[in-house]
């Protein structure tokens, strides 16, 4: 990876200081961990509850986060389409997308609340979830659903600020979600003593979704307040709605590969016994964790990305690559580090079931193996969403999922079915994309004098 980020660089001259890359990145890593952090807090509060809750909470919250991104493809999409109008400075000729996108992405929430509502047993037994598990994943399913409308909504909208090169007003939005959610979580799940009685899994899930509703009312409250935009329809389609749905339709294809990934490797665990998935859970759910935080830098390279190609300023693309690989390897490998020093203890932050703890222990090197690759992955991804090469994304993707994945983990199932098997599988999935996607850009993207 070192010897990648060598090649890459060049003499070009500094376009974009690193001031201006973490002004968008650090409000971005803060704003990215505030989703899969409501799931951590859940996650740690519920495992004190029993391995039964811990195992479908870890279902359920997994299962929903992956469908908002899978839904939330248009979050790219529109920050993709403003930041390049605003590099071009004609922000108004998409004054009537905005509202146009936000109704879309509301219904298609509604639509898809509906529906996995409907089918939520039929969805938890496709992941092996049985008995009281399953039931389990019911209950809080069913209270957390509520909020896809609202999440897909806040996203789309945070895309656009992304796009208007603010990545702030997120970033206090999300964190103010974050926080609802910690409260509430405690309050809710363990009650207070003569006035709120304890609801258990329940409570987790109201307060999830209290925390989505008010990061939506916020994400509102921000448009109106501090952009160009209203929420007023017009009723003639805007001419960039196709690239929207054309863009959000490679992303979105591109995620339901994602999903397949995930979905194999729970529906495997699942079938290795409740400790297995309840172990699977924890080091999942932290290396969704890691993800957004590494995705901060892939954020700044995405609004950044966007406006240089609006002002076709590839020669600063391509320094831009080299610098946001650089600073996100650097935080890929520090994030493993202190994962390597707290090896020991992490497990039992989460539960106290030795069992757990042990098939924890078994793989989670596998997880801080993974960081430095992860973290070239995600920033390449992040520019050239910025660019619009979603259909190269899309195809890259389908490769490491369909030639990495799915082979390494299945014969791992037929061979030596173990939870060690799924993590070699994610790693083969992650050098692959990592590799091609660098290899790519310099391709594309490198400078002839260089």
């Amino acid at each position: 990876m070192i010897l990648y980020l060598r090649l890459l660089k060049s003499q070009i001259p500094n376009t974009i200081s690193n001031k201006a890359i973490n002004r968008l990145a650090i409000p971005a890593i803060l704003m990215g961990i505030a989703e899969p952090l409501i799931s951590l807090v859940d996650i740690a509060f519920i495992g004190r509850t029993g391995t039964t809750q811990l195992a479908a909470v870890g279902i359920a919250s997994g299962f929903y986060l992956m469908s908002v991104w899978i839904l939330a493809q248009t979050l790219t999409a529109i920050a993709a389409i403003v930041s390049r109008h605003y590099g071009q400075k004609k922000l108004e000729e998409i004054a009537s997308l905005i509202p146009q996108a936000l109704l879309a992405n509301i219904l298609l929430g509604l639509g898809f609340y509906i529906l996995t509502s409907y089918f939520s047993t039929e969805i938890f037994q496709l992941y092996n979830a049985q008995g009281d598990v399953l039931d389990a994943c019911n209950r809080y399913f069913s209270i957390r659903a509520i909020g896809f409308p609202f999440s897909l909504a806040a996203m789309l909208l945070f895309g656009i600020f992304r796009g208007l090169q603010n990545t702030t007003w997120a970033m206090i939005i999300a964190l103010s979600g974050a926080a609802i959610n910690v409260v509430l979580d405690y309050i809710l799940i363990f009650g207070v003593s003569g006035f709120i009685e304890p609801m258990g899994l329940e409570g987790a899930a109201y307060a999830s979704l209290t925390a989505q509703i008010v990061m939506f009312l916020l994400a509102v409250i921000f448009l109106l307040w501090r952009t160009p935009f209203n929420l007023r329809l017009s009723p003639k389609i805007n001419p960039q709605f196709r690239w929207l749905a054309a863009m959000s339709g490679d992303l979105f294809l591109r995620t339901i590969l994602l999903n397949l990934t995930f979905y194999l490797a729970t529906r495997y665990a699942t079938g290795y016994g409740d400790e297995v998935v309840a172990a699977h859970t924890i080091a999942l759910n932290i290396w969704l964790f890691s993800s957004f935080f590494i995705d901060g830098y892939a954020h700044a390279g995405n609004a950044i990305s966007g406006r240089l190609i609006g002002e076709e300023n590839t020669a600063g693309l391509y320094r831009l690559g080299f610098k946001i690989g650089k600073i996100s390897l650097f935080i890929g490998s520090g994030l493993g580090l202190v994962y390597l020093i707290l090896y020991p203890y992490i497990a039992g932050v989460f539960t106290s079931d030795s069992l757990v703890i042990s098939a924890f222990n078994t793989v989670f090197w596998l997880v801080i193996l993974s960081q430095p690759i992860n973290a070239l992955a995600f920033a390449f991804d992040g520019i050239y969403k910025g660019i619009g090469h979603t259909k190269i994304l899309r195809n890259l993707l389908a490769a490491a999922t369909l030639l990495g994945f799915v082979p390494v983990a299945v014969s791992f199932h037929i061979f030596a079915p173990s939870l060690l098997g799924i993590w070699v599988a994610f790693l083969a999935w992650m050098l692959i994309r990592s590799g091609w996607i660098v290899w790519d850009f310099r391709r594309k993207y490198k400078p002839e004098s260089t």
